[in-house]
């Protein structure tokens, strides 16, 4: 077996290991496209990281992994070398792809949580109505319910309030009203309410009448306009907002059916990252500590404070075997540096390799593992700031949404307004900022400045990720657009941001 047919073997068996055998439609032209890929990166220097645009950033934890998958079958003959050959990175669209099937890969555990519980939580199962909504005919307004034609004769003193409870109200003769409040029930044969400032009393003579035409049924809201028993309100995988809240409560429900947010432990690697104060002799502040665990929590995971271990195989081989998480993300340590510890202590604790690399800058070195067929999956982050944001959306988002049980978000493209370089054989992630449309044009996304892998200057002020295709686009090309977990409804300026 030669070297090219042993990477295209190590790529269809991780894709196996998640589903993967039933992707043959194309497979021939991915492999050759990763071959040619993979060749193309091996005759670069990986120490030069990003050339297009990435010249800002410290590069050394955003570099290339050297380590084989331990998964992959050894070449009978292989070349006479000191180091294992690297597993092909495989490209930005089949890692976010495997990473998503592998969130799906078992089924999904349900529990019933109160209503003051389940907010942020995905349904598990249909929410289906358990009576008629509204119950019984009610008024939808203060006024009157009538019967037959006007004018009128009411009781003085006499009136319908919402949740008087007891038998229903006697039925209305003909050519009789009485006033009701909303939300109350109608007496049986009412035909319609008419509005207090519709209305006209005659006290003298006991008669009421109205400035406008009747209809009948008006401003009555019937038994079951909304639903009947059994209706589905909303399809499982939805996520539980106040509103769903509501429309539970209102459709009898005290408790729904949700599936358990997946449990994030975060792992902070790096003897050079400093917990407090400024910068000094060549320590820097650690920014994904305090960045990663709002971030996985607006993806719907519930998170562990974060560990910060140092460069310390042993520390990171105890926590790895030591957390109870669905998903353990670790941040820098994928790379090939002497410190860099992730791969061996991978290696050594027997686990599967599913993503190791991917066509994508920043941010090429994440990885996606998984210890056992139904065990916890690691997230390996690289340590650069930017880097990592791409290795959260890459891979933990699609992972965590099938651990969630959310449904997968549909993909959309928008206009991008400048030129945006791009790689020349791999997927770039770019910061944009949505921007409305001027004198009846088409909205669009703007590119941010201080996009290096090092820098959270411009996703700070991002709203999206625009993915650029190697070779970059041209001004006014429709680019798919991944939104951030903090998205605004509305389009917003940049500032100072480009």
């Amino acid at each position: 077996m030669t070297g090219d047919d042993a990477e295209e073997l190590a790529v269809e068996q991780a894709l196996a290991l998640v589903g993967g055998r039933n992707q043959t439609r194309g497979r021939a032209d991915d492999q050759a496209r990763d071959r040619a890929d993979d060749q193309a990166r091996h005759r670069a220097d990986d120490r030069t990281g990003d050339r297009m645009g990435d010249q800002t950033g410290n590069q050394a934890g955003d570099q290339m992994p050297h380590n084989q998958n331990p998964g992959a079958p050894a070449d009978p003959h292989p070349a006479p070398c000191t180091t294992p050959s690297p597993s092909p990175a495989l490209p930005w669209d089949r890692a976010r792809a495997v990473a998503a099937r592998a969130g799906r890969g078992g089924p999904l555990a349900v529990v019933r949580l109160p209503l003051d519980r389940a907010l942020g939580h995905v349904l598990a199962e249909p929410l289906a109505a358990l009576t008629d909504l509204p119950s019984f005919d009610t008024s939808a307004m203060d006024g009157w319910a009538v019967a037959g034609p006007g004018p009128w004769t009411y009781e003085e003193g006499v009136s319908l309030l919402a949740g008087a409870g007891g038998s229903p109200a006697a039925r209305l003769p003909d050519g009789t009203a009485v006033r009701i409040a909303t939300g109350a029930r109608t007496p049986a044969d009412t035909t319609a309410v008419i509005r207090s400032e519709h209305a006209h009393v005659d006290e003298a003579r006991g008669l009421l009448s109205t400035r406008r035409p009747v209809v009948t049924g008006q401003d009555i809201r019937p038994r079951g306009q909304e639903c009947r028993s059994g209706d589905e309100l909303v399809p499982a995988g939805t996520v539980v907002t106040p509103a769903v809240l509501g429309l539970a409560a209102a459709a009898g429900y005290d408790a729904l059916p949700a599936v358990p947010r997946p449990r994030v432990d975060v792992l902070v690697l790096g003897d050079e990252l400093l917990a407090a104060g400024l910068p000094h002799d060549g320590l820097i502040r650690d920014a994904l500590g305090p960045m990663l665990g709002p971030w996985l929590r607006a993806l719907g995971a519930e998170v562990s404070g974060p560990r910060r271990l140092g460069d310390d195989a042993e520390a990171l081989r105890e926590a790895l075997t030591s957390s109870d998480a669905d998903l353990i993300v670790t941040t820098g340590g994928t790379a090939s540096g002497p410190v860099d510890h992730v791969h061996p202590v991978l290696a050594a604790l027997g686990a599967e390799l599913l993503v190791d690399g991917v066509t994508v800058r920043p941010g090429h070195p994440m990885l996606l593992a998984r210890f056992a067929p139904d065990g916890p999956h690691l997230v390996g982050l690289p340590g650069n700031p930017l880097a990592a944001v791409s290795g959260l959306l890459t891979l933990a988002e699609p992972l965590l949404a099938g651990l969630a049980g959310r449904p997968a978000q549909d993909a959309y493209r928008a206009l991008v307004h400048a030129d945006v370089p791009g790689h020349p054989h791999d997927t770039r992630l770019v910061p944009v900022v949505h921007r409305a449309g001027r004198a009846g044009g088409r909205d669009h996304v703007a590119p941010l400045r201080y996009n290096g892998p090092a820098m959270l200057r411009g996703i700070a002020g991002a709203d999206g990720l625009a993915v650029v295709p190697a070779g970059g686009v041209r001004s006014g090309t429709e680019v798919e657009i991944l939104d951030l977990p903090w998205a605004p409804a509305t389009p917003w300026t940049e500032g100072c941001f480009t």
